[in-house]
């Protein structure tokens, strides 16, 4: 009884990965700190969703849309939300899965004990799969930070940033987006 346990736990030993780091999985959006999302963003609050989409594609969607002909296209972003007239700046990050995987390190131990042999499988002890997310911070000329939970702006801009973000993933040809503004 205590070898077919030994075995089991051997087994589940072997044939898993052990995460170190998992990244967010984000459903519709996020607002949270950007300081507290990733090392890195700003402190203020942040609108925060998944990009399954290329790298750059969402820095060309908003220079068509807004029509920013490569100016300024990440940074000081001018829009208007029911006649309140906003900026907003965004930030592509990547949030990596890292996970150390057991079979390949095991496999080096035992061939480096027995043949003394050096460490074939290196490359294959960690696997990285990066998840993208778009942050997106929104100010005005009266409020530094707009998606801040007191100000009297949030369920506006929420809303608008929830239709910003559905058009975006929703979009293949972004001169569409010039038609419909």
């Amino acid at each position: 009884m205590k070898r077919n346990l030994l075995l089991l736990v051997s087994a589940i030993f072997i044939y898993s990965c052990i995460p170190l780091r998992i990244a967010p999985n984000i459903k519709d959006y996020k607002v949270s700190k950007g300081k507290r999302f990733k090392r890195g963003l700003p402190r203020k609050s942040m609108f925060i969703f998944e990009d399954p989409k290329d790298a750059n594609e969402f820095y060309h969607y908003v220079n068509t849309k807004f029509q920013l002909e490569d100016y300024y296209v990440d940074v000081d972003v001018p829009f208007e939300v029911k006649g309140d007239k906003f900026y907003f700046s965004f930030y592509e990050v990547e949030i990596p899965t890292k996970t150390i995987n057991l079979i390949p390190l095991m496999i080096d131990g035992i061939l480096d004990q027995a043949a003394e042999m050096g460490p074939i499988l290196e490359d294959t002890y960690e696997l990285r799969v990066g998840n993208w997310y778009i942050a997106i911070e929104v100010f005005s000329d009266s409020e530094k930070d707009c998606l801040h939970e007191d100000s009297i702006f949030r369920p506006k801009l929420l809303t608008y940033l929830s239709q910003l973000k559905k058009e975006y993933l929703n979009t293949v040809n972004y001169n569409e987006v010039v038609f419909k503004n």
